[in-house]
């Protein structure tokens, strides 16, 4: 018998790339994809069965389908797409209750797969220059997406300490960049001018949405567990990355960056809480130790590639994009070159 695999999230833009990658996989027999709306996308082999994992309906469904492995991939990054943060709190936070809960009763469970954050560990200029699993940051989050995985992150500690036979794996992701998914990151590097924090130009990571899906192939089917970083190689300044978008770059006093943020929530240009504003000011990086030894994933892209592919596939271009800046550079030089006949008419 193969394995039989229940996605909860299969809606979302990753969760149903995913669930279609993890059908097509030999040893696989079934794969159950669970959300409140049908998915705008194509999934493959996958089944897709309507349901909220906030009701206990999920725990009939996980009973009923004899699933041996369950992907929780559920948890909303922003209250836009959740219809506000209300409703962005249950979703993450009682929805994982009651998926825990629908776990530990399912007798077939071998495997639990969590999709996190690297959110959790917060931004703050007294964090070390790379976060292992085991360390905490000096400010955790306080609101939003982040405090939500961290809360999440809880109740899977307590269900693994519950059901000691169960594996349990947490990825806790960087933020997650590509051709097709859309965040508050993928957002706020396509405004046509780029707000940041004056004074400040943090380092930043980014993972290719190949390589999350890779790695929650990985986590799904491998025999890692616990939790582990997973990141695209090497940082890329703030500045930099907005050079490569060809967004220029507006400086805004740190008093004012917090207002900053509220008024592009409410314009509706990029979805900001105060965290994610802390994150634009100070940075945040991993170390993937573990991600190479344990989960066995060699990322295809590094954080400057993974960008790089985002700005060429999003069409982002503007005035001071490399292409642009290159070529204008080398019209200069070669007006500027010495021995060059001036045209005629043109006056030196």
């Amino acid at each position: 018998m193969g394995r039989s695999v229940l996605v909860a999230g299969v809606s979302r833009y990753l969760g149903g790339r995913f669930a279609r990658l993890l059908a097509e996989q030999p040893g696989v027999d079934r794969v159950i994809g669970v959300d409140v709306i049908a998915p705008p996308h194509d999934i493959g082999r996958a089944e897709f069965v309507r349901a909220d994992i906030r009701n206990p309906m999920i725990g009939r469904i996980i009973e009923q389908t004899g699933v041996d492995t369950v992907v929780h991939m559920s948890v909303i990054a922003t209250p836009v797409s959740a219809g506000g943060r209300t409703a962005q709190k249950e979703i993450n936070v009682i929805g994982t209750m009651q998926l825990l809960a629908a776990c530990h009763r399912a007798p077939a469970l071998r495997r639990l797969v969590v999709k996190s954050t690297s959110a959790v560990y917060g931004s703050s200029p007294r964090d070390p220059a790379m976060f292992t699993e085991t360390q905490v940051g000096k400010h955790p989050p306080r609101s939003g997406w982040g405090k939500d995985s961290a809360e999440v992150e809880e109740y899977v500690r307590g269900f693994s300490r519950r059901r000691p036979g169960v594996e349990v794996v947490t990825l806790r992701l960087a933020n997650v960049i590509g051709p097709g998914i859309r965040t508050s990151m993928t957002d706020y590097f396509s405004l046509p001018v780029v707000p940041s924090v004056l004074g400040f130009d943090p380092r930043l990571q980014f993972l290719h949405e190949d390589d999350a899906v890779e790695a929650m192939r990985l986590a799904t089917l491998g025999e890692a567990g616990g939790v582990i970083n997973v990141a695209g190689d090497g940082v890329i300044g703030l500045g930099q990355a907005a050079r490569f978008a060809g967004r220029p770059t507006v400086g805004v006093p740190p008093r004012l960056a917090g207002l900053m943020g509220s008024v592009y929530h409410r314009g509706g240009l990029a979805d900001f809480s105060a965290d994610q504003i802390r994150y634009l000011r100070f940075g945040r990086c991993l170390d993937t130790t573990r991600m190479r030894e344990h989960l066995g994933l060699d990322p295809a892209y590094s954080t400057r590639t993974a960008f790089q592919d985002f700005v060429r596939t999003r069409g982002l271009r503007g005035p001071f994009s490399p292409e642009v800046v290159n070529a204008v550079e080398q019209q200069l030089v070669a007006r500027l070159r010495p021995g060059r006949r001036p045209r005629a008419g043109v006056v030196r």
